[in-house]
């Protein structure tokens, strides 16, 4: 598939060969366990099960195996070179047609902070040789670990530290939101190697692969969230971890640069999440609209509810747009850092707003379990905080446009 850019029909075939291959493997896979998936999900420690651990990493190697689930890796890492408009677009895809209640169709394309990226452009050939072809066959997954207790907007503030030894480093330090840390067979970890260089924000943190079966290194715990029995969020310590020199990913010092592209890339994944569900959770609402009838007539015949619609497919159609214009100026090269914050924060705050809507429309419906909407409002309200929350995305907004960068 390399080379594919932005020719529709193009687009298109893949969407449509990556959606075959879940309709006919993964989702008959999901509904086979479905109770492994809902409520067998997590163990008493609240990490996911070791057979939902196993049907995940099922999916993935599938994907690998059909070419689909490295598509949006480098051509260099052996993967299929689509850059961010397919990026954007599949993942709208997946969502937008599955929604909430089938989870493992999310594991069919690499997540640059779960699986390869083209963070691994920047590792050393041992590594390319050694870990990246389990990493991209979907055998093994990584964290991405660079939030801390007191590290979480502030990136700068970090407390981890790697200290030079013969032939490598030493890693101490906690990790929080490492997202899949707790069953992730690498964590890219980023420590200070540098204080005064950190300390005056010029630089001085490393990022560092280290494999998560090394001594010294443990999952602390999980982190659950809105009420359930486990969640796949992990605070990860490190006592003194050993990492060799080969390990180091990019330059030293220079550990924010490669952090900053790993997140941009999450920023246009949780974009297109967030439009595919809001698209789901829309059609669904206009469907109910026109079908319940309440005083002899269909809701849908009420201003009320028209109004709710109107203004949620409003809300769909200006994400895609600015999401869709951000995505070809990246694929063109183009420089657009305000652009993406701008996206990040419009497309998961709107998502938001629509679902909760759509919860309107339905009534009391809209919180049960079998519609499934909350899954998607847990998922929406997870993103406007996931990869900057809306007030570092205007924080960098403003900043860009004070600096001068006025143009769109």
């Amino acid at each position: 598939m390399a080379g594919l850019r932005t020719d529709s029909d193009r687009v298109e075939e893949v969407l449509s060969g990556l959606c075959d291959l879940v309709d006919t493997s993964v989702i008959p896979l999901e509904e086979r366990n479905a109770a492994a998936l809902s409520d067998e999900m997590y163990r008493q420690d609240g990490r996911l099960s070791d057979v939902v651990v196993a049907l995940k990493r099922e999916v993935r190697m599938r994907s690998a195996a059909a070419g689909f689930y490295g598509m949006c890796v480098p051509t260099e890492l052996d993967g299929g070179g689509q850059g961010p408009l397919l990026h954007l677009l599949a993942w709208e895809r997946l969502h937008h047609r599955y929604g909430p209640n089938f989870s493992l169709p999310n594991d069919v394309l690499a997540h640059w902070a779960r699986g390869p990226s083209h963070i691994f452009l920047e590792t050393s050939p041992d590594v390319r040789e050694n870990v990246l072809p389990d990493i991209m066959s979907g055998d093994k997954t990584i964290c991405f670990s660079l939030s801390e207790p007191d590290a979480g907007s502030d990136s700068w503030s970090i407390r981890t530290t790697a200290t030079r030894v013969d032939g490598g480093w030493q890693l101490t330090g906690t990790k929080q939101w490492s997202t899949n840390g707790a069953t992730a067979d690498y964590a890219v970890v980023f420590a200070v190697t540098d204080k005064e260089a950190k300390q005056r924000r010029k630089g001085g943190v490393t990022a560092f692969l280290v494999p998560t079966d090394s001594a010294g290194l443990r999952v602390d715990s999980t982190i659950r969230l809105f009420g359930e029995r486990g969640g796949d969020e992990a605070i990860i310590f490190l006592d003194a971890v050993s990492v060799p020199d080969e390990n180091v990913i990019g330059t030293v010092d220079r550990g924010f640069d490669l952090a900053m592209s790993g997140i941009s890339l999450g920023r246009m994944f949780n974009a297109g999440r967030s439009i595919g569900m809001a698209r789901w959770a829309m059609e669904r609402a206009t469907e109910y609209a026109k079908e319940r009838v309440t005083f002899g007539n269909p809701i849908s015949s009420y201003q009320g509810i028209q109004f709710l619609l109107a203004d949620c497919a409003t809300k769909i159609y200006a994400s895609r747009a600015i999401a869709l214009d951000c995505a070809r100026r990246l694929e063109a090269g183009l420089p657009a850092r305000k652009e993406l914050a701008m996206v990040k924060a419009f497309t998961t705050e709107s998502a938001f707003e629509v679902l909760d809507s759509c919860m309107q429309v339905f009534g009391g419906m809209g919180f049960t379990n079998e519609l499934g909407l909350y899954k998607a409002w847990h998922a929406a309200r997870i993103s406007r905080v996931a990869d900057g929350s809306g007030e570092i995305m205007r924080r960098t907004i403003a900043k860009r446009l004070l600096g001068g960068d006025v143009q769109f």
